[in-house]
C-alpha cells in the first residue's frame, strides 16, 4: 500500500478545516503584528524611534500585512515614530496601522483629539480598540451600554470617511460575550455596520482555551454575512494563545494579531512566528507569500525572531517552537540514532524550511550516533572511526560525571575532537603560571582591585603580563589577551560577551566544585567554552584558554 505523504495529509486536513481559506492565494489570511505597541508592554522593553523603525523594516522584510505602530497622540514616541516612518520607511509588503481608541463619551468623533492625532499620523490604516464587554463599558469608561455602541459607530464611520481602513479590536471580547453574548455580538455588528473591514476579536485577558474560542467565534461567524472579516487577537495567560488563534482561524476568522517571539505585556501575547509557521507548514495557507525569486519568506522566520531579539535586548528564548536554538536540538542518544537513518523521524519539519538548524546535543547520555552526527555537525567525519568514536564518547561521558556539558560549549567539545583525531591540541602558547591579586583598601562598599600575573611561552619567547579587571576573571582576561596580542593580533577583535557560573554539588559548601561557562565573539562568529575547577578562578581560566584557542584556529591562524 503506498502511504500518502504527509503534505497530502494536510492538504486534505485544510479542504475540511478551513472551507472559507482552502485554496486561497497568499494574503486571503491576513497577518498583523503589534510587537511596536502590544509588544512593547513587556517588562523589560524600552524602544527607541530608532529600535521601531529597524523592527519595522525587518517585520516587512518578513511579509506580514500590518504593521501597528502605536499610539500616536497618546504616546510622544510614537506620534515621533508615525512622522519619520512616512519619510524614512520604504515598506513593499506591509502597511502601517496606527493604535488608538473610541472617542469619548459625550463627546463627537471629529472633536476628539486623540482621534483627531490617528488622521495625523497619516498611517493608511487605524486599529480602533473598543468595548465590548457591557461590564467594561458601565464600570471602566462609566457610560452607558448604548453610548459604548454609539461611540464605536461615531469613531468608525468618521475615520472611514477621512478615507482610513479601521480594524476595530473588540476588546474583553471573549469575557463580555460569556458574559452577556447579545450585547457583545452588537459590538461588533455596529462596527462592521459603521465600516470597520476588519473586527478583531480579542482575548484581553488570556484565560480562553481552544474548545471555547472555537464555540465562539463560529456562532459569531454564522451571525454576520459573508464580507464580514473576523480577526483574533490573544494573549497568553493561559498557555493557549497560538493554539486560540489557530482554534479562531479554523472557526472562521481570516485575519490573525500577534507579536514576534510572543512579546506582550504580562505572559505575552501570540507568538506570531509560531501562529504563521503552523499555518503555513501544518494548513498549507500561504500566509506570508515569497519573494521575487520565488524563496519562501518562511526562510527568514529565525533570523527575524533573533535579529528583533538584538533589538529588544531581551535574549532569545532557546526551547521557543521553530525559531529557538534548541527547538531542533537532540540530545538522547536513541534520538540520534534514529536520525543517523532518517532525520524526520524525530522531527516534526525540516528546520531549513524556517530558517533554523537540527543541533546534536553532546552530553552524558550521548551514544556513538550522537558524536557522530556532531561532529559532522562540526565538520568532522567520523564514520570511518570507530576507535576515535568510542575515546570521544568515553571522554564525554567521564568529563559530564566531574561536572561538565557540553551541551552549550561546543567550541570546547571541538577542541577535544581535534585532540582525539590529531593527537594534540593546537599548540598556540603554553602556559608557565598564573595567578590573581584582589586588594581591597577600606572597609565594606568601597571598591577592590584585582591584578592578574599571566606568564607563558608564545612565538619563540617568553612573556610576562600583569592585567587589571573590575574582578579577578576580568583581570586574567585582560592579562591573557595582554599577553598573546604581540604574537597573535588577530586577539584584538575578541571580546568576551557572557560568563555563566554554576556551583555543583553545594551541599559540599567551600569545597563545591565550579563550572563556568564563557561565550566569546570576533565580530564575526559567536563561541562558547565550559570550565570545570574547584574554584571560580580555575573554571574560568580553562575556558578563557580553551576560547582563546578554538578562536584563534577558527580564523585559521598557524601557530607561531
Amino acid at each position: 500500500m503506498n502511504a500518502a505523504t504527509p503534505e497530502a495529509n494536510l492538504d486534505q486536513r485544510v479542504d475540511v478545516a478551513l472551507p472559507h481559506l482552502a485554496g486561497a492565494p497568499a494574503g486571503t489570511l491576513q497577518v498583523y503584528d503589534t510587537t511596536l505597541r502590544d509588544g512593547a508592554q513587556q517588562e523589560g522593553i524600552a524602544l527607541s524611534v530608532a529600535d521601531k523603525l529597524a523592527i519595522a523594516a525587518l517585520l516587512d522584510e518578513l511579509g506580514v500585512g500590518f504593521i501597528e505602530g502605536g499610539w500616536p497622540g497618546a504616546v510622544p514616541k510614537d506620534t515621533e515614530f508615525f512622522k519619520r516612518a512616512a519619510k524614512e520607511l520604504d515598506l513593499r509588503n506591509a502597511e502601517l496601522a496606527a493604535f488608538g481608541s473610541t472617542r469619548k463619551a459625550g463627546a463627537r468623533a471629529s472633536q476628539d483629539p486623540q482621534v483627531r492625532a490617528l488622521l495625523d499620523s497619516e498611517a493608511p490604516v487605524v486599529a480602533l480598540v473598543a468595548k465590548s464587554d457591557i461590564r467594561h463599558a458601565e464600570r471602566a469608561l462609566r457610560t452607558t451600554g448604548e453610548e459604548n455602541l454609539a461611540m464605536i459607530a461615531d469613531t468608525v464611520s468618521f475615520l472611514v470617511a477621512e478615507g482610513r481602513r479601521v480594524v476595530v479590536d473588540a476588546e474583553h471580547f471573549f469575557d463580555g460575550y460569556r458574559y452577556d453574548a447579545a450585547y457583545a455580538r452588537a459590538a461588533v455588528t455596529t462596527a462592521f455596520e459603521a465600516g470597520a473591514q476588519v473586527v478583531a476579536l480579542c482575548d484581553t485577558n488570556g484565560g480562553m482555551v481552544p474548545a471555547w474560542v472555537s464555540q465562539i467565534v463560529a456562532e459569531v461567524r454564522d451571525s454576520l454575512g459573508p464580507d464580514a472579516v473576523l480577526g483574533m487577537h490573544a494573549h497568553n495567560d493561559s498557555g493557549c494563545a497560538v493554539a486560540n488563534t489557530l482554534a479562531a482561524v479554523e472557526a472562521g476568522c481570516a485575519h490573525v494579531q500577534g507579536t514576534v517571539n510572543g512579546y506582550g505585556e504580562r505572559t505575552g501575547n501570540a507568538d506570531l512566528l509560531a501562529v504563521v509557521a503552523n499555518l503555513e507548514l501544518k494548513y498549507g495557507l500561504p500566509v506570508l507569500g515569497r519573494d521575487e525569486d520565488g524563496t519562501s519568506r518562511l526562510t527568514e522566520l529565525t533570523h527575524i525572531a533573533h535579529a528583533i531579539s538584538e533589538i529588544t535586548n531581551i535574549s532569545p528564548f532557546a526551547r521557543s517552537p521553530y525559531v529557538g536554538a534548541s527547538a531542533f536540538a537532540h540530545k538522547a542518544g536513541l534520538h540520534a540514532s534514529a536520525i543517523r537513518v532518517d532525520p524526520d523521524l524525530y522531527q516534526h519539519i525540516d528546520p531549513a524550511r524556517i530558517g533554523n538548524d537540527m543541533r546534536m546535543l553532546v552530553s552524558d547520555m550521548a551514544g556513538r550516533a550522537s558524536i557522530e552526527l556532531k561532529g559532522r555537525e562540526l565538520g568532522f567525519d567520523l564514520s570511518q572511526s570507530p576507535d576515535v568514536l568510542s575515546r570521544v564518547t568515553d571522554r564525554v561521558k567521564d568529563a559530564e560525571a566531574r561536572g561538565y556539558t557540553y551541551e552549550a560549549a561546543d567550541a570546547s567539545f571541538e577542541l577535544m575532537l581535534v585532540e582525539e583525531i590529531e593527537g594534540k591540541r593546537p599548540q598556540y602558547f603554553s602556559v608557565e603560571s598564573w595567578r590573581t591579586i584582589v586588594e581591597r583598601v577600606g572597609g565594606r562598599g568601597t571598591p577592590a582591585n584585582a591584578e592578574a600575573t599571566v606568564k607563558l611561552h608564545a612565538g619563540g619567547e617568553r612573556i610576562v603580563t600583569t592585567g587589571e579587571g573590575n574582578g579577578p576573571v576580568n583581570a586574567l582576561d585582560h592579562a591573557l589577551r595582554r599577553a598573546l596580542v604581540g604574537v597573535y593580533p588577530e586577539l584584538e577583535s575578541f571580546e568576551l560577551i557572557d560568563f555563566k557560573v554554576r556551583i555543583l554539588d553545594s551541599m559540599h559548601g567551600t569545597d563545591a566544585v565550579t563550572r563556568v561557562l564563557i561565550e566569546l565573539t570576533d565580530g564575526q562568529t559567536v563561541w562558547q567554552t565550559v570550565g570545570v575547577g574547584p574554584n571560580l578562578l580555575e573554571a574560568s581560566w580553562e575556558a578563557l584558554t580553551d576560547g582563546t584557542i578554538w578562536g584563534l584556529r577558527n580564523r585559521g591562524v598557524v601557530p607561531r
